[in-house]
């Protein structure tokens, strides 16, 4: 383990050998928030970076974590017409009950409890992707298959 990494940071590096995965958390020293910012840091393009939202369900309460391209923004209508019933954004104390996370560093993985997660299927365009890594500043490069693996999410269009 890297010892240099920052709490939140180590807990995903964990949960990422737990699962069985060796891809490495790296903390730089500019903030990876949002997407443009990630994309200029590790010197890919927006549509690489794997932004992790998380939405409540209005009539269940759930929290469903969507994994978008950078590039694009969740059509909330269509993807409630996927799930089955409405979704909102989910305000921050709800991202951090559910996901033991702030938003702006929000993982894949490594979450307080399991989340039904929906991957945008934009992703699979690329060999590389970079996700967050509980920082808003760490992250870490995986391929699109390997997302899916580590989170059992359902592709989907989410534009």
């Amino acid at each position: 383990m890297n010892s240099q990494l920052s709490p939140s940071a180590e807990k995903v590096q964990r949960s990422l050998k737990e699962a069985g995965f060796d891809f490495q958390v790296i903390e730089l020293p500019q903030t990876t928030r949002s997407a443009q910012e990630a994309a200029r840091a590790v010197g890919c393009l927006v549509e690489q970076i794997v932004k992790s939202l998380i939405f409540r369900t209005k009539e269940s309460n759930r929290a469903i974590l969507i994994l978008v391209s950078g590039a694009n923004r969740v059509n909330e209508i269509k993807v409630s017409s996927s799930l089955g019933e409405p979704i909102e954004k989910a305000d921050a104390e709800f991202v951090r009950e559910k996901t033991g996370f702030s938003i702006g560093g929000v993982p894949p993985l490594g979450h307080r409890e399991k989340l039904e997660t929906l991957v945008d299927e934009d992703l699979l365009n690329y060999e590389v992707i970079w996700a967050a890594a509980g920082t808003p500043n760490a992250v870490f490069s995986l391929s699109p298959q390997d997302l899916l693996k580590i989170t059992g999410g359902k592709v989907i269009s989410v534009k």
